[in-house]
């Protein structure tokens, strides 16, 4: 059984389907998937998506691509909204400095604050890092956090070190399948297996064999086959370890 350890079940491309794309996962092997927010306008849905369906776990957080949009209150609206449901992360967070005319200074305030929230209540949290490895862990080193996951990791060998050195798992998934990514598919095949877990990013970042279509939780076993023979190992050995790996990181799952 495999878990998705980054699955936006709640967005609107799944509006019409979720149910059957919850049933189809589900069907094929996911027995849990972690659906992390991206705005205080979310966090209902994303605890609905926890409510319907089995083995579907909530983070609640504020998206570094949404702060520009947030209001001076959400942060407390988060740090109660923590208190009352229990997710087993604070997340989407983090630092994107990819995206055009980032306003660096937002991104950090916001970003620290969750941190903040996040050691209040002893969770997790699930970062976003494109292009803001370094400032990221420098943030992570000053607060002593529980761990986590880099959601999506793209960085280098000696960044992936030291966010293993900080207790954070590394996620993996639909970038890693296509031939070209050759940097990625290094790590991906050199990394201790103890510091990997599979996520899909669903309905973003699909897979080769799904290119240019929505990306769903479904594609995760097919995922997790590329990612086992890239190791050179089976695909119940990777299925094993990533789930654990992803309880150990989210101690709620367990």
């Amino acid at each position: 059984m495999l878990i998705d350890t980054h699955c936006h079940l709640d967005a609107a491309e799944f509006a019409v389907d979720r149910e059957q794309v919850a049933a189809r996962a589900r069907a094929a092997g996911v027995e849990a998937m972690v659906v992390p927010a991206v705005e205080r306008d979310n966090f209902t849905d994303v605890l609905d998506c926890r409510a319907h369906f089995t083995g579907c776990h909530a983070a609640l957080g504020i998206h570094p691509m949404y702060v520009a949009r947030a209001l001076p209150d959400d942060l407390a609206c988060l740090r109660t909204t923590v208190a009352q449901h229990h997710p087993v992360a604070i997340g989407e967070i983090g630092l994107d400095y990819f995206v055009p005319d980032f306003d660096a200074a937002l991104q950090q305030h916001y970003f620290i604050e969750q941190l903040k929230i996040a050691r209040e209540f002893d969770l997790p949290v699930l970062l976003h890092i494109r292009r803001a490895q370094d400032q990221v862990l420098k943030q992570l080193r000053r607060f002593g956090l529980k761990g986590g996951i880099a959601h999506a990791f793209n960085g280098s060998r000696q960044q992936a070190d030291e966010f293993i050195k900080l207790g954070f798992k590394l996620g993996f998934g639909g970038a890693m399948t296509y031939p070209r990514a050759t940097r990625l598919r290094e790590l991906a095949a050199t990394l201790p297996l103890e510091a990997m877990v599979l996520e899909t990013d669903a309905p973003d970042m699909a897979p080769i064999f799904a290119a240019r279509e929505r990306n769903s939780p479904e594609y995760l076993p097919r995922i997790a086959q590329i990612l086992a023979e890239l190791r050179g190992i089976s695909f119940e050995a990777l299925a094993h370890a990533t789930s654990a790996n992803a309880r150990a990181v989210l101690g709620a799952l367990a």
